[in-house]
């Protein structure tokens, strides 16, 4: 089996392949990038790792262009980031000019990541199925649902989309429930799409835990998403939301925090990634890679600073880090349809009808049926009307961007960014389009 990752050379690849240690039948890892350096330094840490595993771990090959890199893959691992950390920069500090959040996956800069992104993903989905039709896409690249759904049209159900925010909620909730979250028993009901979802039930050995949980103030501060929202908005909403709902509810205190700090998250992980690379770049590879673990520990312990300093501020704690990690998510993904080992995962597909409130082909971030077929959504209650509002609204932020990203439209990027929750003024979504320089087509 050959796994293909394009984005070969990003900062979080080494977590993959770690993952892959215990995943024998995976034969060749392939890397493809466009910034040779970049990919260079990480296969040197690939290099690294699988010395000090003794050779744990499957051969990684470069390889010179895309097509190269696709041809008779089996998987592809999509997790590129068009316009690097210098694209993520624009994106929060335009609409932070106009008093808005920028952040990479929601609200303005969310739109603006898409609008770059899209026809890049398109274009890759295009050659995966020109070159490797048989094979199955992955997809990290953000914003996730945005970016699946496009790719979808192209690609069909072999385009599944992944996110460990859902994974870390479940895992961390169930813990705080005193359950153990691997147990065989554990069951949970979660909806919503990327970046917008709650978990709505969490079942052991059919008693839901979640009504006590939300009841106990002591419970929820002892976890991440509990300290973010708060024991009595948690209590009030009778679910709890993914952490990256809090720039939705706590709008004007995160938007306080991002426009306090010294430095945005794209500026922090520009000059942390950049200076990782340029120091990694020439260094023996065992040192390259001791490189690299420190600078991930920082990286994981500063995620989310803004929103933690906006809740009162607090550290990440271990159970915090604890969440189960993409690279996890997706390995899983990948054993259950290679080996037809059936699974159930939290996953971005078209939903087929599973939310009533949206069409079939809208890919929504539900509970998974994944097997040798690929991912197929399992039935989840209806949203509330809370639930189904902010879904709707933020699905055809979704479709206007993807819209202007497909026809150059000045128009359904005005939509798009108009439309968004966390845009107050379509005077202000006008100036960040022109701001970020998108072209008037039509």
């Amino acid at each position: 089996m050959r796994l293909t990752v394009i984005g070969g050379g990003g900062f979080r690849v080494p977590l993959v392949y770690g993952a892959l240690r215990n995943e024998p039948e995976v034969r060749e890892v392939v890397l493809y990038d466009t910034d040779a350096r970049r990919v260079r330094v990480v296969a040197g840490v690939l290099a690294a790792m699988r010395r000090a595993a003794d050779g744990a771990g499957p051969p990684v090959r470069v390889a010179g262009g895309l097509d190269e890199a696709l041809r008779d893959t089996d998987f592809v691992f999509s997790a590129i980031r068009v316009g690097g950390t210098a694209g993520r920069m624009r994106d929060e500090r335009v609409p932070l000019a106009e008093g808005v959040l920028g952040q990479e996956t929601v609200g303005a800069g969310g739109v603006l990541y898409g609008l770059r992104t899209l026809p890049v993903a398109v274009a890759l989905a295009e050659r995966v199925r020109a070159v490797a039709p048989g094979a199955w896409v992955i997809n990290f690249t953000n914003p996730a649902g945005m970016v699946t759904e496009a790719m979808a049209r192209v690609l069909g159900p072999r385009v599944i989309g992944i996110c460990d925010s859902p994974v870390g909620l479940i895992r961390r909730a169930a813990r705080a429930a005193g359950a153990d979250p691997d147990a065989p028993d554990l069951s949970y009901d979660y909806l919503g799409l990327n970046h917008l979802g709650w978990l709505r039930r969490l079942t052991v050995g059919g008693r839901d835990l979640l009504p006590g949980l939300l009841a106990d103030p002591g419970a929820l501060a002892g976890f991440e998403e509990g300290r973010l929202f708060g024991a009595p908005f948690l209590a009030a909403l009778g679910s709890l939301p993914n952490e990256y709902l809090h720039y939705y509810y706590f709008r004007r205190e995160t938007l306080h925090a991002v426009r306090s700090a010294a430095a945005t998250r794209g500026e922090f992980l520009d000059r942390q990634q950049g200076g990782f690379f340029a120091e990694a770049d020439g260094l023996p590879e065992d040192e390259a890679y001791a490189l690299w673990q420190r600078v991930r520990h920082e990286r994981e312990a500063t995620y989310l600073a803004e929103n933690r300093a906006a809740s009162g501020g607090w550290q990440r704690d271990a159970q915090d880090l604890d969440g189960g990690g993409y690279e996890n998510v997706a390995l899983a993904l990948m054993r259950a349809i290679a080996h037809d080992r059936p699974a159930t995962l939290v996953l971005n597909v078209p939903g087929g009808g599973a939310v009533p409130v949206l069409d079939a082909d809208a890919v929504v971030e539900v509970p998974c049926e994944v097997g040798a077929f690929g991912a197929r959504p399992l039935p989840v209650a209806p949203p509330d009307d809370h639930q189904a509002g902010l879904m709707l609204t933020v699905k055809a932020v979704e479709r206007a961007a993807i819209d202007a990203a497909s026809t150059g439209s000045r128009a359904a990027a005005l939509r798009a960014l108009a439309l968004h929750p966390l845009v107050d003024t379509a005077s202000a979504a006008a100036r960040i389009l022109d701001a970020a320089g998108w072209p008037a087509r039509g």
